[in-house]
């Protein structure tokens, strides 16, 4: 055990000089995205959730061989037509995305990102006759790819996967069905 101590410590000892020289930058995000809410259709006729989402984001690059984080505090709107009520989801994202970039010179590098996001609702939760009612937290997590230009620029691709379910849609007589929220986004970022 002792040793597996010292040998830890020093590898931490070892990696500091290159984590004191980390790359922390503070950005603007702002994207649109579609989202796929899995009802029974049988059940319910719905659209896809259609919507935007914007908020300032930071992106931490580490000198080892291009790791990276980025967090992002997100304002994210979307709105679909569940039967015949308009429905507007209104919350904040809160992305934590572990990355792995390589560079294609100086002007432009490739990246790939993955990690959990936390949802929290601020907008209305319940909706139309029939019972739609979002979660007031829910989770999920991000898998995407995208490219960094010019060292301020970047533009992503991410699918988020919901982890459980989104909302739940009930009826006077008991009967329910979970809603799961699973949606593409496009994005793009400025970096400053």
């Amino acid at each position: 055990m002792r040793k597996l101590f010292t040998l830890v410590l020093m590898a931490v000892l070892a990696a500091m000089p290159s984590m004191m020289q980390a790359q922390v930058k503070f950005g603007v995000k702002a994207g649109l995205n579609v989202t796929q809410m899995s009802l029974s259709q049988d059940v319910v006729s719905k659209s896809n959730q259609e919507g935007f989402f914007v908020g300032p984001t930071v992106k931490v690059t580490l000198p080892l061989v291009g790791l990276g984080v980025d967090a992002s505090a997100l304002y994210d709107q979307r709105d679909a037509k569940v039967n015949e009520d308009k429905v507007s989801q209104r919350s904040i994202n809160i992305p934590v995305n572990l990355r792995y970039g390589v560079g294609l010179g100086s002007l432009a590098s490739v990246y790939l990102a993955a990690g959990p996001q936390f949802g929290f609702n601020i907008g209305q939760k319940n909706f139309g006759e029939d019972g739609l009612k979002f979660k007031d937290s829910n989770f999920s997590v991000n898998v995407g790819a995208g490219v960094s230009l010019i060292n301020h620029v970047e533009v992503g691709f991410t699918y988020n996967i919901a982890v459980g379910k989104t909302g739940e849609l009930s009826w006077e007589d008991g009967a329910k069905i979970n809603a799961r929220a699973n949606s593409w986004q496009v994005s793009a970022a400025y970096y400053f």
